[in-house]
């Protein structure tokens, strides 16, 4: 083997490696201000510059004949538009697995 293309072999292996090493970063999830919220109704608003996510609590109990029903919304959450399609693509992974382990989940769209 020439020496050039071994040099040209060996700085094609660091550079794979290199590549390898940033790509194994560990991500440390700190989530010591985390708080917890439970929703039952979610809805979602966007401009060409942000998706917001609104999460809330139906508080409507059973089968009202009230022409109302209350949401009461507890949390906001803004974020870019590639951030909410990122978000969008892991709820779809990891739904379609939830699905494949417990059955199809039957949802029809909401009117509001």
């Amino acid at each position: 083997m020439t020496e050039i293309k071994k040099k040209s072999e060996d700085a094609v292996v660091e550079s794979t490696q290199a590549a390898t090493a940033v790509k194994r970063k560990s991500l440390k999830w700190d989530d010591s201000s985390m708080s917890t919220s439970y929703a039952n109704v979610s809805n979602v608003s966007i401009t060409r510059e942000e998706c917001g996510l609104f999460f809330g609590t139906n508080l409507t109990s059973g089968m009202s004949v009230e022409d109302e029903v209350t949401i009461k919304l507890s949390d906001r959450i803004i974020m870019t538009p590639h951030a909410a399609k990122r978000l969008s693509l892991l709820l779809e992974i990891n739904l379609r697995a939830y699905e494949e382990r417990h059955g199809k989940l039957d949802v029809q769209p909401s009117n509001t």
